[in-house]
């Protein structure tokens, strides 16, 4: 991805966001920490308070945050027939608790993606992903619903209504990188860290930067290029892994 890796023509206008950024820090008080379990404590503190800032009606999901935002093969078995809510999550799971023989991660990113050139398996894609993604937005009162008209057709669109419910999901990317960084990707909340591989796989993860001053900036692309330079194979061997996660990790940096 050229944006981790060479600076944007957007300097400028991330230099004046940044700077309006770093004022409001300013004056809301700042200021650094402890280390060591002072550290670890207030990061769960944070996380904490995050959680209990969204209601029932504005948690999103993974694959929701990174629309808003823009290892060794291995087999995937179901451990749980129970739904989980997602509608999209368990069409997918459906898929793969009926599936036999088992396939791998990375087969399932293709088959659930589309890109399976099997024709005899073209029903296992996920139809029309982000509209459904945005409509769950919209019921969660991010999105509205809008017609726009495009000289012989209209097409529906769903601008965003919640701006602060983004910022505060940028905030978190950022200090994940930035503040709250831990040097260990073991040490890191999965689902944040899931996110940050997600968003880069996605293209959007640049979005979540953009505001930064330019030392912060060249700071997180580092930190995240740290991230993708880890070897899944390895990391998924280390104690207390979660083997799914670098799985899919592996599909995605390879």
């Amino acid at each position: 991805m050229t944006s981790l890796t060479q600076r944007s023509s957007g300097l400028v206008q991330r230099r004046t966001e940044a700077s309006r950024n770093a004022a409001d820090k300013e004056r809301a008080g700042g200021g650094g920490g402890g280390n060591g379990e002072d550290d670890a404590q207030s990061r769960r503190d944070e996380q904490d308070d995050d959680d209990k800032g969204d209601s029932k009606e504005t948690r999103l999901t993974l694959m929701e945050e990174v629309l808003l935002l823009g290892l060794k093969d291995r087999e995937v078995i179901c451990k749980s027939d129970a739904p989980t809510g997602d509608v999209l999550l368990d069409e997918a799971l459906k898929h793969v608790k009926e599936t036999q023989p088992p396939e791998t991660v990375q087969n399932w990113i293709e088959l659930l993606s589309g890109e399976t050139w099997n024709p005899l398996k073209l029903h296992y894609q996920l139809r029309n992903v982000r509209e459904r993604l945005a409509k769950n937005l919209v019921e969660k009162g991010v999105l509205t619903t809008e017609k726009q008209n495009f000289l012989l057709f209209d097409m529906t669109t769903h601008p965003l209504t919640n701006n602060n419910i983004k910022q505060r999901l940028i905030k978190k990317v950022q200090e994940a990188v930035l503040d709250k960084w831990v040097n260990d990707p073991h040490r890191m909340d999965k689902r944040l860290l899931a996110l940050i591989y997600l968003a880069h796989a996605s293209d959007v993860l640049e979005n979540a930067f953009a505001p930064l001053l330019d030392e912060q900036y060249e700071l997180a692309t580092k930190r995240v290029r740290q991230l993708l330079d880890l070897d899944p194979e390895v990391e998924c061997l280390k104690s207390s892994t979660n083997e799914v996660l670098w799985a899919v990790v592996a599909a995605f940096t390879k």
